[in-house]
């Protein structure tokens, strides 16, 4: 058997474990999915009316548009603490050690755990966009291509984010440790455009929100959906996509080949 179809072999026999733990013990996923329902339905139903007006509506309408993107990103980061938590307990547990020793594919083991969270963080947005579509959000405007492209950008961004919350559950010693560690994904948005705009912000905040990972996402994914103007948010969003791909990649197996001494 040739190196690549090893690689497949393993990785996906790994995947298959991830989803059967996930389905064996959903409460993780959904304990991390209820922050952005809760947020959503919170910022819809108790500010929606305040800050549609603050945008220019008449109704709440155009502040559930605004926010739903914002949160679907979220939900992104929410779930991926998951995969933190999870490859720390294989470590702590002693699995990752009996791994090492078995005749399988090194970075299989990885691989499969980064799989997994992307499939659930792919499912969670689902979930959330639902939520928001029966809340009142239409995204009437946008084509078959448009969607495309929003799809795109949640996968390689919940990738980026997943190689990132593995890196840090590699370097956590026990599962709340990588919790914890893994919590400014879930801090990131409140900070960002999730629920208003930049130049609504202080001035001196401003930089802080609009330089950060998930802000040019963010406003990428509603000029897909909205047909809001996007100007250079996609290439700072495909940008810290990519790079924090490559390094969560780097920091993760950098720590999963060190000497287990």
């Amino acid at each position: 058997m040739s190196s690549l179809s090893l690689a497949v072999r393993d990785s996906g026999t790994m995947l298959r474990r991830n989803l059967l733990h996930a389905r064996r013990y959903p409460s993780m996923t959904l304990n991390l999915l209820l922050t952005p329902v809760m947020l959503l339905l919170l910022f819809v139903y108790i500010f929606g009316g305040v800050m549609s007006a603050g945008l220019g509506g008449a109704d709440r309408s155009v502040y559930i548009a605004y926010v739903v993107p914002g949160i679907l990103l979220m939900t992104i980061g929410s779930t991926v603490i998951g995969a933190a938590v999870s490859v720390s307990t294989d470590m702590s547990e002693g699995i990752i050690a009996r791994f090492r020793t078995m005749a399988i594919h090194r970075g299989s083991v990885l691989i499969g755990h980064v799989l997994g969270s992307v499939l659930q963080s792919i499912a969670s947005v689902v979930l959330v966009g639902a939520v928001g579509v029966a809340i009142g959000f239409r995204s009437t405007d946008a084509t078959v291509l448009e969607w495309v492209a929003a799809f795109g950008l949640i996968a390689l961004f919940a990738l980026a984010l997943t190689w990132i919350a593995v890196g840090m559950g590699m370097a956590s010693p026990n599962a709340e440790a990588a919790s914890n560690m893994a919590m400014p994904l879930i801090l990131l948005p409140l900070v960002s455009s999730t629920f208003t705009p930049i130049d609504a912000m202080p001035g001196w905040f401003q930089p802080i929100a609009e330089y950060q990972p998930f802000t040019p996402a963010i406003e990428t994914l509603r000029g897909l959906l909205l047909g809001t103007e996007i100007g250079h948010n996609g290439w700072l969003a495909l940008a810290w996509s990519i790079g924090l791909a490559a390094l969560g990649y780097r920091w993760a197996t950098a720590q999963f080949n060190r000497d287990p001494r």
